[in-house]
């Protein structure tokens, strides 16, 4: 390649593709947290009344079933998941699956940490699935709904039995707001708010449905839980967790921030108009990916493929027959150029995923950013291409 791509005239309108935490709703301002609680106790009763408010408003919005809890906990999606493996896990046996970074953490956690007697591990590469036939709903599932570092997702719920003996453990923090959940299908699903709808950091969701209630006020793990991981009380849940009481104290900015989401995602349609804001930003990508020759889908399956983080891979002939390392060093390049452009921030690859790009395009994204970015990409990897050969 002699000679780059143009630079195009049009940029994004706002550069934010990172996949977490994520753009901020279209029109945000620093305006809208004017109404936050500070200076109050979070138990105080407005304090109390905002926090209850957001778990109402994450009830109307995700459609959850009136008769699942949803409560306010510590340390983001991490945390929340962490409290629902160390409080339900051990009663029964496991599968646990893991195809990417984060699912592959929770196996870890199990295996390593909590050391289950009675485990079986379902794996695969970045860019694919296990085999989900193979999943014994008798026994406890845990499992992320999409991969965030590898672009891959399930499908829908049709895998999981409605028949089921164990519960179902759902890592859903890039899936919720942006794919349509069963929750009957799902005991435990968490979440944070810096994801689809681009809240601010700190905060879990933790979901329940009532046979995952059933499980905490008959089962006590044999193991040691610390107070941040505590959901029962004498053998009761502690309800205040599921009314805005929470463990310990949140950020009331953060709170707000998240109503302000919350209200936004209302303003646009629900979660109607969520999944039709993504699907929209991925007919973009897709069609861009579909004409576009030195660039695809990590995930090769179209109906596993995350339609929030876009993991990309560079299939372009020369640079594949470059060793590992010079592979990876262009896509860093790629990235870093378009960084320094100020036309798209964040998109590499995960650190443990595959060389490539990652392009978030949930809810909070604009269709046409990512239209006006596409040109940008193709620009950038002529550029670091040609960098490359002539080094």
């Amino acid at each position: 390649m002699k000679e780059t791509i143009q630079k195009p005239d049009l940029r994004p309108a706002r550069p934010d593709f990172s996949s977490g935490p994520c753009a901020k709703r279209p029109g945000y301002s620093l305006k809208a947290l004017e109404d936050a609680v500070l200076g109050r106790s979070h138990r105080s009763k407005p304090g109390k009344a905002k926090l209850a408010d957001a778990i109402d408003k994450t009830r109307a919005v995700l459609g959850v079933p009136d008769d699942y809890r949803i409560g306010i906990v510590p340390a983001s999606d991490t945390g929340a998941y962490e409290m629902a493996m160390w409080s339900l896990l051990g009663a029964r046996g496991l599968d646990i699956l893991g195809w990417e970074s984060f699912g592959k953490g929770w196996i870890t956690d199990a295996v390593k940490q909590l050391k289950l007697d009675d485990i079986r591990v379902l794996e695969a590469d970045y860019g694919a699935l296990p085999d989900l036939s193979l999943v014994d709903f008798a026994r406890d599932v845990a499992f992320t709904w999409n991969g965030t570092t590898s672009g891959v997702r399930v499908p829908n719920g049709d895998w999981i039995s409605d028949e089921r003996g164990g519960l179902t453990i759902c890592d859903a923090t890039s899936a919720a707001f942006a794919m349509d959940l069963p929750w009957r299908k799902l005991d435990v699903t968490t979440y944070s708010w810096q994801k689809v709808l681009g809240g601010e950091g700190a905060h879990g969701m933790l979901i329940l449905s009532p046979r995952a209630v059933e499980r905490l006020e008959s089962y006590t793990p044999s193991w040691p839980l610390p107070k941040i991981f505590r959901l029962t009380k004498n053998g009761a849940l502690i309800d205040g967790i599921f009314k805005g009481e929470t463990i310990n104290t949140p950020s009331m900015l953060a709170v707000e921030d998240y109503l302000d989401t919350l209200n936004w995602a209302d303003s646009v349609g629900g979660l109607g108009g969520l999944l039709g804001r993504v699907d929209a930003n991925n007919k973009v990508l897709d069609d861009w990916v579909e004409a576009t020759d030195w660039v695809a889908n990590l995930c090769q399956e179209p109906v596993n493929r995350s339609t929030t983080s876009v993991c990309l891979k560079i299939v372009d002939a020369d640079v594949l027959a470059m060793d590992d390392d010079a592979q990876a060093a262009l896509a860093k390049r790629l990235a870093a150029l378009l960084d320094e452009e100020g036309v798209a921030y964040d998109i590499g690859a995960y650190r443990d995923a595959p060389a490539g790009l990652r392009i978030w395009a949930g809810a909070t994204v604009e269709a046409s950013d990512l239209a006006a970015l596409t040109p940008w990409l193709d620009w950038a990897f002529s550029t670091a291409k040609m960098e490359a050969q002539n080094a």
